[in-house]
């Protein structure tokens, strides 16, 4: 297909410049292009390790166009693998999540694979001895882990996950040792919240990275961090983190106490918010005692799954301590950003916004993310496509293999709000 010609970027006048036309959030086969050459060309975010504790624990989720099957396996570690037996295509695991006792069988004729991917039964095999068991395996994604979560990746050749995921933090932040000493890896999950949201992914990406919108839809947020209020967008500078307002005790609704905070971080880190987006998928939201994480799962052109985990220290989750205010500040962002999107996405096939929208000056990096798309897809002048994953055959050995060290274009960074 023949994509829109670009057109974010340009310059309108003095303060505006213009965004992608309104076709890029509704078009079908521009999603699926996005998919592709996207989702299924980068790494991506896709389940909490500590929701996977013992062997045999599995969870499914949709990268692009895949359903992709991440498993704990007898060593400690994880598998992931297209979730597509290798007979006759059924769905391998029907379930989101669940745990099996030794082995995967499929539901429709039996065939069996151990945690590991192999096939090691099927109804009459022992009368089949020509079929080479090693060949006819599940399909392995590429797999990574770090802050505590499963990253996957569906290209044949990864990205550097150092450049493209560590780097992008390391890079809004000034170090990576910044986010570390969060130890999200050891943090307890205190809620989560599952947000199935009306509008193309593009549009909360770009309302996460920009503030422009705060002082208006916001007013518990800009209570906590008066300087939202204003616009201010927290990607201008690295490794800055907006200030709590001095009258907030802590980062809850009503801007009362929260918990002690998380071991590790230095006092320059306290009473400050920070937030991170890892493209395509994550946003990242750093405040004294807790961690904020979201990512998104991309199913339609229209239709756009967000999980948000809350993270504390284990003892406070362990205290069975009252998350209720420290949680409900960020859920109610979420619903009044995510309700600002849905109100977005019809006016995206109107004809008032064929050619697009414009941008202010505080929020020209959207720009940036916009370019970032139009290059990411094939047909953009002079930048192919990344590859994108598809298989022929289930690679050797373990499926945690390590990423290659090609970079998608413009792999850099953006933050919110």
């Amino acid at each position: 297909m023949t994509l829109v010609p670009e057109t974010a970027g340009t310059t309108t006048g003095a303060s505006l410049t213009s965004t992608l036309p309104g076709s890029r959030y509704t078009d079908p086969a521009v999603f699926r292009q996005e998919q592709r050459y996207i989702f299924e060309s980068m790494w991506c975010c896709a389940v909490r390790a500590a929701d996977l504790p013992r062997p045999g624990a599995f969870r499914t989720v949709q990268i692009g166009r895949e359903s992709v099957l991440i498993v704990r396996n007898r060593r400690g570690g994880f598998g992931a693998y297209l979730n597509v037996c290798r007979h006759r295509g059924a769905r391998l695991c029907t379930d989101e999540s669940g745990e099996v006792r030794r082995n995967l069988q499929c539901p429709y004729h039996a065939w069996t694979y151990d945690l590991d991917g192999r096939l090691v039964a099927a109804p009459n095999l022992q009368r089949m001895p020509d079929v080479d068991r090693s060949e006819r395996g599940l399909l392995p994604v590429r797999l990574r882990e770090w802050l505590g979560y499963v990253w996957v990746c569906l290209a044949d050749e990864p990205p550097s996950f150092e450049e493209t995921v560590t780097g992008t933090v390391a890079e809004r932040l000034g170090g990576t040792e910044a986010i570390e000493r969060y130890g999200m890896a050891g943090l307890d999950l205190g809620r989560r919240i599952t947000y199935d949201v009306r509008a193309n992914w593009k549009l909360i990406v770009e309302n996460f990275m920009e503030c422009y919108h705060c002082a208006t839809i916001h007013p518990e947020l800009t209570d906590v961090l008066p300087e939202f209020a204003e616009g201010y967008a927290a990607q201008y500078y690295v490794g800055h983190g907006a200030e709590f307002a001095a009258e907030a005790e802590g980062f809850t609704v009503d801007g009362s106490g929260g918990f002690a905070r998380i071991a590790g971080i230095e006092e320059s880190q306290d009473r400050r918010y920070y937030a991170i987006t890892v493209r395509p998928q994550v946003f990242l939201n750093l405040v004294p005692d807790h961690v904020i994480v979201h990512r998104m799962f991309p199913l339609a052109a229209d239709r756009t799954v967000v999980e948000c985990d809350w993270l504390y220290a284990p003892e406070v989750v362990a205290s069975g301590a009252d998350l209720s205010r420290s949680v409900e500040l960020f859920h109610r962002v979420n619903a009044q950003d995510f309700a600002a999107c849905e109100r977005t996405q019809p006016a995206m096939d109107s004809r008032a916004y064929r050619a697009g929208g414009v941008l202010v000056p505080s929020e020209h990096h959207i720009g940036d993310f916009h370019r970032w798309v139009t290059r990411s897809l094939p047909g953009s002048p002079g930048t192919p496509g990344p590859q994108a994953h598809e298989p022929q055959a289930p690679a050797a050995g373990s499926p945690e293999a390590p990423a290659a060290a090609a970079r998608p274009p413009d792999g850099g960074t953006s933050a919110s709000p």
